[in-house]
């Protein structure tokens, strides 16, 4: 089941389980804190998910390209994990929505500094034969600490405490730990450096800029998933049962993250993607008419299976289709296309949720994600893949 997860692999793994357990201790309650506690809106709520996810876009671009140029990746790693791992527990201290924005933008920051160079990490150390595997895993154990945080938070608050500032507080512990396990166990890997080329020259050309235009217009209509938390309480989870509910929705990403990589590897990596693209028009088509408790539960299930079907398999993808020199640069690009989106695509859902209804703004998500499937299937032909490195 294992075979062909390197160390580095295992080890970048256990550091996102870890870094997700402080995440999501404090993410599933964000909402919540905001608009009960600090007294938000769902429009404010989409200025701070689309500023923090466009702001991080940015410097996945930089630090990609420059993760190919320098002799070992493993430092601008271990930077950002630290700087998140600083600024995400001091939500607890914030007291106006506009300190969490800047917070959230802190934290961001050390994830646009860490998120491409670690995505190339993971190429550099795995066989293309089981790229999709490989990546699914890392996303596997991303999403099972997104399972224990929720859980942890949910013992806290039922038995312990009873503020969510404590919470965010404790959330520091994982996160301090994921940068100590980054220091003594990760390894640069030996590679082929990229050269010193103008700006316009790292743009991305042919086939692969076309598939970073699609996930861009993909991306457009894939607002946060906050916006589903705040969907789950209007139509009666409490909040007690929100953390249960976001660990549930975990749940289902780790257990089919790793698998739909695996079958990517074995039948192509567009079909998984297409297939993965139409579940999320189904699940906002189907948020978009939820009336019950019942119906979120149903709905959380069946978009986990978009995570899975997505996730690992679109970095895989881009890994098949970029250069080796260049491949820090291509995740770069990667993020950079997806995150430029995220600004829009919060701020429109927001927008468009408070002026007209959720239902059309689960709609719009709908409709672009049926456009970008149809666009990747017929304009996207999967590269060759390149020869073993490790047999």
């Amino acid at each position: 089941m294992f075979s062909g997860i390197t160390g580095n692999v295992l080890i970048l793994g256990l550091v996102s389980f870890l870094t997700d357990v402080s995440s999501e201790m404090i993410y599933p309650l964000l909402p919540l804190f905001l608009t009960s506690v600090l007294g938000a809106g769902p429009a404010f709520l989409g200025v701070i998910e689309g500023v923090a996810e466009s702001t991080s876009s940015l410097l996945k671009l930089a630090s990609g390209i420059a993760s190919d140029r320098v002799k070992g990746r493993k430092k601008l790693v271990l930077s950002g994990y630290a700087i998140s791992s600083i600024a995400r527990p001091l939500i607890a201290a914030a007291a106006t929505p506009l300190t969490v924005l800047f917070i959230r933008f802190a934290d961001r920051v050390g994830k646009g500094i860490r998120t491409s160079p670690r995505d190339a990490l993971i190429a550099d150390s795995t066989d293309p034969s089981v790229r999709g595997k490989a990546y699914g895993f890392h996303r596997s154990m991303d999403h099972a600490g997104a399972i224990l945080g929720p859980l942890i938070a949910t013992v806290l608050l039922t038995w312990f405490v009873r503020d969510l500032r404590t919470v965010f507080w404790l959330a520091a512990i994982p996160g301090i730990l994921a940068v100590v396990l980054i220091v003594v166990k990760v390894k640069d890997v030996t590679r082929k450096r990229g050269t010193d080329v103008g700006f316009l020259r790292m743009v991305p050309k042919g086939r692969l800029r076309t598939y970073l235009l699609i996930l861009f217009l993909f991306t457009l209509g894939n607002s946060s998933d906050a916006f589903l938390l705040l969907r789950a309480g209007e139509l009666g989870v409490t909040p007690a049962r929100i953390p249960l509910l976001w660990t549930f929705f975990h749940l289902v990403k780790m257990l089919s993250t790793m698998p739909f990589g695996a079958l990517s590897d074995r039948i192509g990596r567009r079909g998984v993607i297409v297939g993965g693209w139409g579940v999320y028009a189904l699940s906002y088509t189907g948020f978009a008419f939820a009336a019950t408790e019942l119906h979120i539960w149903l709905l959380f299930a069946f978009y986990g299976l978009f995570y899975g079907l997505t996730e690992g398999v679109e970095k895989a993808l881009l890994a098949d289709m970029a250069d080796p020199s260049e491949r820090g640069g291509a995740f770069g690009w990667y993020n950079f296309a997806t995150g430029l989106g995220a600004l829009p695509a919060s701020l429109i859902f927001g927008f468009i949720w408070q002026t007209i209804s959720p239902h059309a703004a689960f709609g719009i998500g709908a409709f672009l994600s049926c456009l970008a499937a149809l666009l990747l299937l017929f304009l996207v032909r999967p590269r060759t893949m390149e020869p073993s490195a490790f047999s």
